[in-house]
């Protein structure tokens, strides 16, 4: 009888710490339901559940829950988890671990050297040591970092400016490999349509926009300021902020001590919102802590110029020609950027959209490391 020689498929654990909705669970969907399906098996190991386990398995990605894996520090249910983990890796088998978010990272990487996985990978979606915390809980973030890409086969960084901090970490400077994200071009929605979906009124007044989660690493209240300013100068823009969370009240309520409650809007949450991009005339992101945020890869996309700061990726920054990127915390130079954008941009056209990052690369690339 001939023996059956088709290869073996391999199989690749995503562990997050949330299956909600963001910047990382974006990366661990693009990649389980892009990868190879001759080549390789995706399931999706995850804590807090929500948008994106639904769409995983929409998608047909196994998944896994794992109750006791949460976001905060809390040593009873981090010692679960930590548990919760080495079950689920020693009931899967796999042959590939990815680790995304710091903290199911940290624990995920120590439960796979136990076990003996063959390849452990750790994306990088930005240093968490770099957000601002007292300079103790820093060195202590620091060393988890460290001790999780010492223990990685490989250390995947987004962003030019991790992997500089990466490549100065004693003994696993040599595990870096910067692979950008990636996307395909959005199915864009014409300006026209965007105003009327949006219930945007026609205006030759500049509409700037912001796509976030309401964090403070976002730095929106900079963005706010940079408002206020603009109307001091005599400048009339009305800003668009699309988005939710747990910031909202003080952001709106802020607006209303700069005086600007009438050129700010907080549009809430819109379904596949850069859709609309093509309503805006800039795209503003003013984050204090950043990796690399799809959202400028679609606005880029879109032809929009952008305003942001240097917490993003600087190789991001070199590529895309309609860009200012100005320190971050600094609402006099956001309004300062704005103005020469604004003077820059033509009233009626969209700059050339530009799209230099692709998922096509970004999926081949990370799948070269599972082999």
């Amino acid at each position: 009888m001939a023996q059956n020689n088709l290869p073996t498929r391999k199989k690749v654990l995503f562990l997050i710490t949330k299956a909600t909705w963001g910047g990382a669970q974006r990366y661990v969907y693009d990649l389980a339901t892009h990868l190879s399906q001759e080549e390789f098996e995706p399931v999706v190991a995850y804590g807090e559940s929500g948008r994106s386990a639904k769409m995983l398995s929409d998608a047909g990605v196994a998944t896994h829950p794992l109750p006791s894996l949460g976001r905060d520090v809390a040593v009873v249910s981090d010692i679960l988890s930590f548990f919760e983990i080495l079950a689920c890796l020693r009931k899967i088998r796999l042959d590939v671990l990815h680790l995304n978010s710091s903290k199911a990272a940290a624990l995920g990487a120590l439960a796979a050297r136990l076990v003996g996985v063959p390849k452990i990978i750790f994306t990088v979606h930005g240093w968490p040591f770099n957000e601002k915390r007292n300079e103790f809980v820093r060195v202590i973030i620091y060393l988890v970092s460290w001790f999780t890409a010492f223990l990685s086969h490989a250390v995947i960084v987004v962003s030019k400016s991790d992997e500089a901090q990466g490549k100065k970490m004693r003994w696993v400077e040599k595990k870096m490999y910067y692979i950008p994200i990636g996307i395909e071009t959005p199915d864009f929605i014409a300006r026209d349509e965007s105003l009327e979906a949006l219930s945007l009124e026609k205006t030759s007044t500049p509409r700037i926009v912001t796509i976030a989660e309401l964090t403070g690493n976002k730095g929106l209240r900079y963005g706010i300021e940079a408002v206020s300013i603009l109307k001091s100068e005599g400048v009339n823009a009305q800003y668009v902020i699309i988005g939710t969370g747990e910031l909202r009240r003080r952001l709106e309520d802020f607006a209303i001590e700069m005086n600007v409650e009438e050129h700010v809007t907080f549009a809430g949450f819109i379904d596949d919102a850069p859709r609309y991009l093509k309503a805006f005339d800039i795209f503003l992101l003013p984050s204090i802590k950043e990796g690399m945020p799809y959202v400028l890869l679609e606005a880029a996309a879109a032809g929009l110029p952008i305003v942001t700061t240097t917490v993003v990726n600087p190789g991001f920054v070199e590529s895309y020609s309609r860009i200012r990127a100005v320190p971050p915390g600094d609402p006099e130079a956001l309004a300062a950027a704005l103005v020469e954008t604004m003077r820059e941009k033509s009233e009626k056209e969209l700059f050339p959209a530009e799209n230099h990052f692709t998922l096509v690369e970004m999926v081949e690339k990370t799948a070269a490391l599972y082999r």
